[in-house]
């Protein structure tokens, strides 16, 4: 075991994997020299050389289609978008190449390759570096969709979506990349997709979010306690599968969910959470679900505190689910 943030852990399984199976093919901009902008990929280039880590053009559009064309002839690329919010330009090969040629094939030609990307605020990137369009991938049929909220499971994530022969879009919630250290096990493990985690008991509300609002949902919940409410925060881990079965338990114990993103609101990721624990655990409930998340504006550089949701926006809607 070693003491790792995110960052380090994301680096220690690309290398890991790498040594493992010679087909994983890491490319992007910037990715090999600089060791990416966050410096994920940082001595990757020292260790494996430049035919299994690529500096691209400037170009998502490239990078998703090399990407594409290396995963149909055996190769299991490794795609990083710099920034989530960059990713558009490559949006009609993701969603009508990459997610579809399993299926348009009869499952002769798997697309096994992943696409990393950093993605949401917290770290004054203004409107056009702090964006989160997780939902935007979830919608795709075809796609498998990830977001680590700790060094662990980034590391056991990550080597799970790269054994996979179908697409993984893996958003990496940037402004927690450095900020918490957990033990790592240096060792082979996966965390399997599409299974939730519940990161903290509590038996009068159901609190369920991932990513960078996991740490500030638990924050939430510690807080709560001293007022005598006892929160349970489920980490989704993986959007896409959901592991449905896990949130509708939480919600049946408890009898109240709210669900947290930084997103924005209309139709957020979070819709979709509300909409299966209303299917799931209709009967169940004592409460409206409630939504806490990002404002439907685009995302302010100057005041970014006031529109990522905070623990006294998860506080007041934790009060008033429990007070209904």
């Amino acid at each position: 075991m070693s003491l790792m943030n995110m960052a380090q852990a994301l680096n220690h399984a690309l290398r890991f994997e790498m040594r493992r199976n010679d087909k994983i093919v890491v490319l992007g901009e910037d990715v090999a020299k600089l060791g990416g902008v966050f410096r994920i990929t940082e001595g990757i280039l020292d260790e494996f050389g430049v035919d299994r880590i690529v500096d691209t053009p400037l170009s998502e559009v490239g990078v998703i289609g090399s990407a594409l064309g290396m995963a149909l002839y055996g190769l299991r690329p490794v795609a990083e978008i710099q920034f989530a919010d960059f990713v558009y330009p490559a949006f009609d090969q993701i969603v009508n190449e990459l997610a579809k040629y399993r299926y348009r094939s009869g499952g002769q030609f798997p697309c096994p390759v992943v696409v990393r990307m950093p993605s949401g605020g917290g770290v004054k990137g203004g409107h056009c570096h702090s964006q989160s369009p997780e939902a935007y991938f979830v919608h795709t049929a075809g796609l498998k969709v990830v977001m680590p909220s700790n060094p662990y499971d980034a590391k056991g994530l990550l080597l799970a979506a790269m054994r996979e022969d179908d697409p993984v879009i893996f958003f990496e919630p940037k402004s927690i990349y450095r900020t918490e250290r957990s033990e790592v096990p240096e060792e082979d493990y996966a965390v399997p997709l599409g299974q939730a985690s519940i990161v903290r008991s509590g038996r009068d509300v159901t609190l369920v979010t991932y990513g960078a609002m996991v740490p500030l949902a638990v924050r939430s919940a510690e807080r709560a306690a001293k007022e005598g409410i006892e929160v349970e925060v489920i980490d989704v881990r993986t959007l896409l599968p959901l592991d449905i079965s896990t949130i509708g338990g939480s919600v049946t114990r408890t009898s109240r969910a709210i669900v947290l993103h930084e997103a924005p609101q209309t139709c957020g990721y979070g819709a979709e959470l509300m909409a299966q624990i209303m299917e799931q655990a209709f009967w169940d409930l004592d409460a409206p679900v409630v939504r806490v998340a990002g404002f439907d504006t685009p995302f302010p550089y100057a005041l970014e505190k006031e529109y990522m949701p905070s623990e006294d926006r998860v506080l007041k809607a934790v009060r008033s689910t429990v007070s209904c």
